[in-house]
């Protein structure tokens, strides 16, 4: 959570957003390696996880920094979104709730929106799954929220301890969110594909047979570090 300047609500109406090709070729790279090849930055924590198998997203984060409990200001947020978005929804304080369902996910398909991440609970997940609405949340709970409590659209927010600044890049999979900054969208991508092609080399000298531990330079630090190589215990 960030929120406003001076704790003003607001509904951002205008942003800048990532370049949209740019955001779906990095995510096409994977979550895992994007946040390796940008100095293992970006990832937004191992409670944020998929709710389905196999998908595999990327685009531009429209943000929502909402009261536990309460998802009025994702309904909110509906209308500010434009085709290839990603609703990155944060909360005031944790929030178990199921802040999100099939009805929201409809709406935000109507618009375009490829996906979900939400610092709390999902719903209606079966619905979800059938209906092909990517969600990445901490939980899944069918307990439910009002509509009561002010907050903001596009504004800064934060998961993780990672900031989300709307416009940014969102790249999500089976491995988990990883958040690039909007200025580093070109760089990220050229530092993933150069991780991709390394790791194509990497793999064909292991199925010749190299053993990782010479390969990284591995056997010398065991060594090193008081590690005995012996034939029998």
């Amino acid at each position: 959570m960030i929120g406003a300047p001076q704790n003003r609500h607001v509904v951002v109406r205008q942003i800048e957003r990532a370049d949209l090709d740019l955001a779906t070729s990095i995510a096409a790279t994977g979550a895992a390696t994007v946040h390796e090849a940008i100095g293992r930055r970006g990832y937004l924590g191992a409670d944020i996880v998929s709710r389905q198998s196999g998908a595999r997203v990327g685009g531009t984060a429209v943000t929502v920094l909402s009261h536990p409990g309460d998802n009025m200001m994702i309904h909110a947020a509906v209308e500010v979104c434009r085709p290839g978005d990603i609703l990155v929804v944060a909360n005031t304080a944790p929030s178990t709730h199921g802040m999100f369902g099939d009805l929201l996910a409809t709406s935000l398909m109507g618009r375009g929106v490829r996906g979900l991440v939400i610092d709390a609970g999902v719903r209606d997940l079966a619905d979800l799954n059938t209906m092909g609405f990517p969600v990445w949340s901490r939980h899944v709970s069918c307990q439910g929220t009002v509509k009561a409590t002010a907050g903001s659209v596009n504004v800064p927010i934060s998961i993780g301890g990672v900031t989300i600044d709307p416009g940014d890049v969102i790249s999500a999979d089976d491995d988990g969110v990883v958040v690039v900054p909007r200025a580093e969208a070109g760089w990220a991508l050229e530092k993933s594909q150069a991780r991709i092609a390394n790791e194509a080399e990497t793999r064909s000298r292991l199925e010749a047979g190299e053993l990782g531990v010479d390969f990284y330079g591995l056997r010398d630090k065991l060594l090193s570090l008081g590690v005995e190589y012996i034939d029998e215990l």
